[in-house]
C-alpha cells in the first residue's frame, strides 16, 4: 500500500498537470476513469517530491501549499543508476507496465535531445501551482529560491515544457529556448529551455551582458 507525504501538494499538482501532453500518455491505459486515474497521478506527483529531496530540491510554497518545484541535480553514476531503478520500480509497481513502457521510451528520447553541457545543469523536472492559485504572481517566487542559489554558484539550469503558454512565462524568469522537438509518444512538440546564471559581484546580481 501506498503511503502518502504530501498528499494535498500532490493533488494540486495533479489539477495544475493533467493536461500535461505527457502524463496524458503516462495515464493511456490506466483502467478506470477519472478518480482511479487522479489517485494514480497523485502518487506519482507525491512519490516525485520525496524523489526530489533525497537526491535533488524540492520547494514548496505557501501554507497551506498551493504550488511546488522539483529539482534534479547532478549525480554520480551509481547515485543516478539508483535514483533510476527506483523510479521505474515505483512507475511498474503503482501505474503498470504501459505507463513504464511510456515512461521509459519518453524520457530515453527526450535525454537524447540534451546538449551534453546540460549534464552540469540543474534540471527543473517538476513545477505546479494549483489553479484557484494561478494567475497571481506565484510563479516566480516560487522558482526563486532555487534560482537565486544556482545565480550565486554560478550554475546553469534547464527545463522542458509540452505547454506553450509557458514559454513566456520561463522568458521572463531569464530561460531561453534552445530547442523545439516534436516527441514521437504523444505526438506533441516540446521546448527545451536554459537560464544561464546571472553574474554575482559582492553579492549583488547584475544582469546578464
Amino acid at each position: 500500500m501506498y503511503t502518502y507525504k504530501y498528499k494535498d501538494l500532490a493533488f494540486a499538482l495533479y489539477e495544475a498537470l493533467i493536461p500535461d501532453p505527457f502524463y496524458i500518455e503516462l495515464l493511456r491505459e490506466i483502467l478506470g476513469g477519472e478518480p482511479e486515474k487522479r489517485e494514480i497521478l497523485m502518487k506519482y506527483m507525491d512519490y516525485s517530491m520525496k524523489e526530489g529531496e533525497k537526491y535533488g530540491r524540492l520547494t514548496i510554497a505557501g501554507d497551506p501549499a498551493y504550488g511546488a518545484t522539483i529539482w534534479s541535480q547532478p549525480l554520480n553514476p551509481a547515485t543516478d543508476n539508483e535514483k533510476s531503478l527506483l523510479k521505474k520500480d515505483f512507475i511498474k509497481t503503482h501505474m503498470g507496465e504501459p505507463a513504464l513502457k511510456a515512461y521509459s521510451t519518453i524520457l530515453s528520447f527526450m535525454t537524447e535531445q540534451l546538449d551534453p553541457i546540460l549534464h552540469d545543469a540543474w534540471y527543473l523536472s517538476i513545477a505546479g501551482i494549483k489553479p484557484s492559485s494561478q494567475g497571481q504572481g506565484l510563479g516566480a517566487n516560487l522558482l526563486m529560491e532555487i534560482l537565486n542559489e544556482t545565480d550565486k554558484n554560478g550554475i546553469s539550469t534547464y527545463l522542458e515544457t509540452f505547454t506553450p503558454r509557458n514559454i513566456r512565462f520561463y522568458e521572463r524568469m531569464g530561460y531561453k529556448i534552445a530547442k523545439e522537438v516534436s516527441e514521437p509518444v504523444t505526438g506533441c512538440p516540446y521546448w527545451i529551455m536554459i537560464r544561464e546564471p546571472l553574474k554575482v559581484s559582492s553579492g549583488v546580481l547584475y544582469e546578464r551582458p
